[in-house]
């Protein structure tokens, strides 16, 4: 097919204006609560780090909230626990986190943590999620950001991506029993270019409930300590904490908010 690229719109084709570019890329916050709001992560407890503010604050106002989890997080913890328990106890741990901050349903795609991949067979997995739950907005971890090493962070962001797209073409996996689906916004999180964000102050102590939910990460991720018998440094978890409020407290500095999550938006 031949393209035309020139100011004129050819039938069939869309027209990128000046307008739309600046649509896109002036910053905005708090949007109305959604329908359905789902979170693909990579794994268990990133959903509280990037996004647990807002599902609090969306589910309080009646959205119906869900997280995808794509691998079963048998790498991510320091402790002496088998990799087949560690999955287990993870997926606990990520349940408690859901139901503090009011997610309705959270599944669990158990990719081997630590070796995910965005190839046809894992992108049509997400993609029939997607069309299962039917978002009306999507949540992702932002595959360019820049010198990102985690592989999982960077194969789930790609992945979620392009199963944004398969998900909503009618003639993709028209086998499945699903009806396509296009969600009106994507946000991707941990993002070095924000041009959303969502205030979490009134469920700030919600997002830090949930993360501390998450007890196998105490070690690797919160650097909590714990006493011979497993209890956590009080210390630990009350500096854990003001870190928690001063990075929403950044991130919340260039849009005039106290505390907020941030997202880059993108078009789907």
């Amino acid at each position: 097919m031949t393209r035309a690229w020139g100011p004129e719109r050819q039938a069939g084709q869309t027209q990128v204006t000046n307008a739309t570019v600046q649509e896109a890329q002036t910053p905005t916050t708090n949007m109305a609560a959604p329908a359905r709001a789902l979170a693909i992560c990579a794994h268990p407890d990133d959903a509280e780090f990037f996004v647990a503010g807002t599902f609090a604050k969306w589910a309080k106002a009646g959205t119906f909230c869900a997280y995808l989890v794509l691998t079963d997080g048998s790498k991510g913890s320091w402790g002496d626990i088998s990799s087949e328990d560690l999955v287990l106890l993870r997926q606990k741990e990520q349940r408690a986190a859901a139901e503090a901050i009011g997610v309705q349903r959270v599944d669990f795609a158990g990719f081997e943590d630590g070796f995910l991949v965005n190839n046809l067979d894992t992108r049509r997995e997400v993609a029939l999620w997607i069309r299962e739950i039917r978002p009306t907005v999507i949540f992702a971890h932002d595959p360019w950001k820049p010198y990102r090493l985690h592989p999982d962070h960077r194969e789930a962001g790609f992945l979620a991506c392009d199963a944004v797209t398969a998900a909503r073409e009618p003639s993709v996996y028209p086998d499945s029993g699903l009806p396509a689906h296009r969600p009106d916004k994507l946000f991707l999180f941990e993002t070095n270019t924000p041009d959303h964000a969502e205030e979490i102050s009134h469920t700030l102590e919600d997002k830090i409930a949930a993360l501390l939910s998450h007890k196998t990460q105490y070690k690797s991720t919160m650097d909590i300590k714990r006493d011979l018998k497993g209890k956590a440094d009080p210390q630990g978890i009350a500096a854990f904490q003001t870190r928690v409020h001063e990075w929403t407290q950044e991130s919340g500095k260039p849009f005039n908010l106290p505390h907020a999550e941030v997202f880059k938006k993108l078009r789907t």
